[in-house]
């Protein structure tokens, strides 16, 4: 898994641009994690996982996004 802040700081490195955020404490009741799984997707959908590493995913994300102007 991946922090947001990882997230932030890999799309700002792949697109070259600032990601707007303000680092705030966790706020009470907020789980100090949470993780998902694609194992549902897989089952009932037959998906496939296409990308795994971050970069990639953020990347092609972005390329997408950037056809679409």
């Amino acid at each position: 898994g991946f922090s947001v802040f990882e997230i932030i700081k890999k799309a700002e490195e792949v697109t070259g641009k600032k990601v707007p955020h303000t680092l705030k404490p966790r706020r009470k009741g907020d789980p100090p994690i949470l993780l998902a799984s694609n194992k549902k997707a897989i089952d009932l959908l037959g998906w496939e996982l296409s990308y795994s590493d971050i970069e990639t995913i953020i990347s092609t994300a972005w390329s997408w996004h950037q056809s679409l102007n």
